[in-house]
């Protein structure tokens, strides 16, 4: 009763003001603009426009992008080729923080996230039938707690002018910087061995096999 009928008045206020970017984008009154089956159409004409093309138009015009600078420093046992993050940090700029607690929450998961793709997850398929092998957590790697390191970070907020609230995408900022600088502190690591590349996960027996490979080049 309560869910039902809160999305139903959410609904009508959607239409109503999606009339008004139809009737703009029609170039028609307001008045003259009626919806059914997910268009909005000029009444006694057959000018109209989607729900969806209503929806394109009210998105921001000019996109942002979240800028940082993610740092790791890393330690690898050349015997074993297992690989340890000793410490992590990133100041990111995601425009005006609105909450300063979960967008640490959603960076830190990031940066673990970060560290079990470069580290363990891989998706291993059989090669004749197509299967998927690793397909539970019995067979497909994540980070465990004593895995991943206390991450230090801090943000430089630049708030953008592409919107009212000055705010910029954090939700894969920690993901796509620990990806590029766990990579490439194991490859730096690494390089006074003769190695200049591994494609990830950057396993122990990977790391090992490079380091044997590179010794013997």
């Amino acid at each position: 009763m309560l869910g039902g009928s809160a999305t139903a008045i959410a609904a009508d206020k959607i239409v109503a003001k999606a009339k008004k970017i139809a009737a703009h984008t029609l170039e028609a009154a307001e008045d003259d603009i009626e919806f059914s089956d997910a268009m909005f159409s000029v009444v006694g004409t057959d000018r109209a426009v989607s729900l969806q093309e209503v929806a394109a138009a009210a998105s921001p015009e000019i996109p942002n992008f979240p800028n940082g600078c993610h740092v790791c420093e890393v330690e690898i046992d050349p015997e074993t080729g297992a690989t340890q993050v000793l410490r992590y940090v990133v100041v990111d700029d995601v425009g005006t923080v609105i909450n300063k607690l979960t967008l640490e929450g959603q960076i830190h998961g990031g940066v673990a996230q970060g560290i079990g793709q470069a580290f363990a997850e891989q998706l291993v398929y059989d090669r004749h039938s197509g299967q998927l092998l690793t397909g539970s957590l019995m067979d497909y790697g994540l980070p465990r707690a004593d895995e991943v390191c206390s991450f230090e970070m801090d943000e430089n907020p630049v708030p953008t002018r592409t919107n009212r609230l000055g705010v910029k995408g954090a939700g894969e900022a920690g993901n796509v910087g620990a990806l590029a600088a766990i990579m490439n502190a194991v490859v730096d690591a690494l390089s006074p061995l003769g190695v200049t590349h591994l494609d990830m996960p950057a396993t122990p027996e990977k790391v090992w096999r490079g380091i044997r490979a590179a010794q013997r080049a």
